[in-house]
């Protein structure tokens, strides 16, 4: 006769496999439709214009993160009537499972060297009372100051911390849900708040220069529809 302690084992098992199969997603829920994010984003708004550059990104941090993205946009944009650089990265990847998670700054950086001296929750603001939940982040390395401004996607979730991201895939999986993803960073050298306040306004600029459609995919649905 089965032991009572077996029994309790089996039954906790069955549930184990029922709650992973609950939670097993069916649906893929892509935000990017159509086309890609490098012709979707302007090269040329306002003042500013592009080229592409050699970036800080999670191909420099590791063979594994090759894996992570299907799309990577790196571009520098120069004001040209003031001079300011910004630095962009895009890393895009249509499907976020556990294996597959966004590369986040405070991993990426110090992976290749630099040392973190700040890594705080930011709202970044886009419009008239809107604003996108990211961090900002200080980078150094040698005589190089980088002030990062960044936020993440998940679905049509934006978390902003890397707990928060676990939570994030774990509702998308609740919801049954297979989800894209984004890691949207922007870059300046160096006095922080000089820095941050021209990150501010380029991604304002950059957000309103971007087809309508596409912007769904950089911001989520809800935040993409508040920008007029």
């Amino acid at each position: 006769m089965m032991r009572r302690r077996d029994l309790v084992l089996a039954a906790l098992g069955v549930g184990s496999l029922g709650i992973a199969e609950a939670l097993r997603p069916r649906r893929k829920l892509v935000l990017l439709k159509g086309g890609t994010l490098n012709d979707a984003i302007p090269g040329e708004f306002g003042s500013w214009a592009s080229e592409t550059a050699d970036l800080v990104s999670p191909e420099q941090a590791g063979r594994l993160a090759n894996a992570l993205y299907s799309e990577m946009t790196a571009r520098s944009y120069y004001n040209r009537d003031t001079g300011e650089q910004v630095m962009m990265l895009l890393a895009y990847g249509d499907t976020q499972s556990d294996l597959l998670q966004l590369h986040r700054p405070e991993s990426c950086y110090p992976a290749v060297g630099f040392t973190l001296e700040l890594s705080q929750p930011a709202d970044v603001a886009v419009g008239d009372g809107v604003s996108i939940p990211g961090r900002r982040v200080i980078a150094t390395l040698q005589d190089r100051r980088e002030s990062i401004l960044y936020w993440t996607r998940l679905g049509e979730r934006l978390p902003r911390s890397g707990g928060d991201q676990r939570s994030a895939r774990l509702l998308n999986a609740m919801d049954g849900y297979v989800a894209d993803g984004i890691l949207a960073r922007f870059s300046a050298l160096g006095e922080q708040d000089v820095a941050f306040k021209v990150l501010e306004g380029f991604i304002r600029e950059l957000l309103h220069a971007t087809p309508r459609d596409k912007l769904p995919a950089l911001i989520g649905t809800d935040i993409a529809r508040k920008i007029v």
